[in-house]
C-alpha cells in the first residue's frame, strides 16, 4: 500500500491551552506559529506516524507581558528552547471515530512519554478538491514535568498560577499529492 503525507492546514487548525490563574479561573493560551505532518499507509490512520513542533515565540495569551514572561527563563526559555516538540509512538483505534495517541513530549529540552485520546472526525473532500482530515485532541499534562516551575504565592494562600494545563487542539490536515 502506497505511503500517504498530510500536512497541517494552519488556517484551519488551532493548538490550544488552558491553565489556572489564582487558582479559581482560566487563563487561556494558542501557539500561533506551528508545523504537524501524519504519513499514514494510504488512508488508515491506525499506526500513523505523527510529528508536531510548536514554536515558543509564537506564545499568545492576549496579553504582551504574559506572553513575554511565558517565553523567559522562568518557563519555556524561548532563547534557548525555541520549539516544543511531540513524535508519536503509538496512534491506536479505539473505535468508529476515537484513537489514542501515545507519544514523546519534548518541552525545554525535557521529553516525557504522554498519552491522549483523540476524536477522529473522518476524512472529507473540500469544494477545491482537497481531500482534508480533522482530529481534535484534548488532554491535561503537568507543566512541572518539563521544569516549568515558577510561581508565586498568594497571601490568601495557593499560588498564581496552576500546574495542570488543558489541552485542546483542533487540527486539520491536508493530504499531499
Amino acid at each position: 500500500m502506497a505511503t500517504t503525507k498530510w500536512s497541517i492546514d494552519p488556517t484551519h487548525s488551532e493548538i490550544g491551552f488552558k491553565v489556572k490563574h489564582m487558582m479559581f479561573t482560566n487563563v487561556s493560551g494558542k501557539f500561533g506559529t506551528y508545523d504537524a505532518t501524519i504519513t499514514t499507509e494510504g488512508n488508515d490512520f491506525e499506526n500513523a506516524a505523527i510529528e508536531f513542533s510548536g514554536d515558543i515565540a509564537s506564545i499568545d495569551t492576549a496579553n504582551a507581558d504574559r506572553d513575554g514572561h511565558l517565553r523567559s527563563a522562568d518557563f519555556f526559555d524561548a532563547e534557548n528552547n525555541p520549539k516544543l516538540t511531540f513524535k508519536a509512538s503509538s496512534f491506536k483505534k479505539v473505535d468508529d471515530g476515537d484513537y489514542e495517541l501515545t507519544g514523546d513530549l519534548s518541552i525545554k529540552g525535557v521529553s516525557k512519554s504522554v498519552k491522549f485520546p483523540v476524536e477522529f472526525s473522518g476524512i472529507m473532500t473540500d469544494p477545491w478538491g482537497n481531500t482534508k482530515v480533522g482530529l481534535s485532541i484534548e488532554g491535561k499534562i503537568n507543566r512541572k514535568d518539563w521544569g516549568l516551575n515558577w510561581n508565586s504565592a498568594l497571601e490568601t494562600g495557593g499560588v498564581l498560577v496552576g500546574e495542570e494545563v488543558k489541552l485542546n487542539i483542533e487540527l486539520q490536515f491536508v493530504k499531499q499529492a
